[in-house]
């Protein structure tokens, strides 16, 4: 599930291929930007912002994408088989001599200026994985309303961005409340503490090819020795802590994932 760490990581890879780079090949598959063409113009950057992307290009555009749920940016090389699913998934192509970046099932791309970037970005709160960071920033935004749920709190991008579904039931667990808890419940070293975990497991995923919030790597798990996340997608499983099952109910059509035992607070 793409959440901060994986965005980084998509906008690592799509730069490493792209930067630099004079594009040849420029097909924009939604109906607003259709007829845009980009060919011609050099790559200058890409950069992740909580978790949007945007691919900047020479002349002061800027291609701006959303991953949400399904989306993901696959790079190939010449000649290389597109393998990231079905042609009508595929929302971009942007290919240069030596790459080709496909974008898939993308549920947002537009193409903007670059001086309009704060239009798709500008709401965004303190980003966990960018330089403009401010930890006593996130914590008073995600305060703000302390009769808002702590999960509400977590994945409002406003508040502090780069939280998705899964770091949010992770950190629900390490906090021992559950995402319907209320924020105001928390007493301020946990909340505080909340944040400064939040900013620590994505720091510490941002170069891993597969998410861990317990410290177990993917060889370890490859034995079953240690999970890698604590509750999230755990339904039924003992939990690491304590051996109750862990249990799942819908929060706002997705997944929330908790332990009844070690986690105090309302549920579903």
């Amino acid at each position: 599930m793409p959440e901060g760490d994986t965005v980084l990581q998509t906008a690592r890879r799509l730069d490493v291929a792209l930067a630099g780079q004079v594009l040849t090949v420029s097909d924009l598959r939604v109906p607003r930007f259709a007829t845009a063409d980009l060919t011609g113009r050099t790559v200058l950057d890409v950069t992740a912002r909580g978790k949007h992307l945007l691919t900047r290009f020479q002349g002061g555009l800027t291609l701006h994408s959303h991953l949400r749920m399904e989306g993901a940016w696959r790079v190939y090389e010449p000649g290389e088989r597109w393998r990231g699913g079905p042609a009508h998934q595929i929302r971009a192509v942007l290919a240069t001599e030596e790459h080709t970046a496909v974008g898939y099932r993308l549920p947002v791309l537009e193409l903007l200026r670059t001086e309009d970037e704060a239009q798709a970005v500008g709401h965004l709160g303190p980003d966990l994985l960018g330089p403009d960071w401010d930890p006593d920033a996130a914590l008073r935004n995600v305060l703000a309303d302390p009769g808002r749920r702590i999960g509400d709190a977590l994945l409002d991008q406003r508040n502090l961005a780069g939280i998705g579904n899964v770091y949010m039931c992770e950190l629900c667990f390490m906090a021992r409340a559950t995402p319907w808890l209320p924020v105001g419940r928390l007493s301020l070293p946990v909340a505080t503490r909340l944040v400064s975990t939040a900013k620590q497991l994505l720091e510490a995923n941002r170069d891993r090819p597969m998410r861990t919030t317990t410290g177990a790597t993917a060889a370890m798990s490859r034995g079953h020795a240690r999970e890698r996340l604590f509750v999230y997608s755990r339904s039924g499983r003992p939990c690491l802590r304590c051996r109750t099952p862990i249990r799942m109910a819908d929060r706002d059509n997705r997944p929330a994932y908790w332990c009844p035992h070690c986690q105090t607070g309302p549920t579903a």
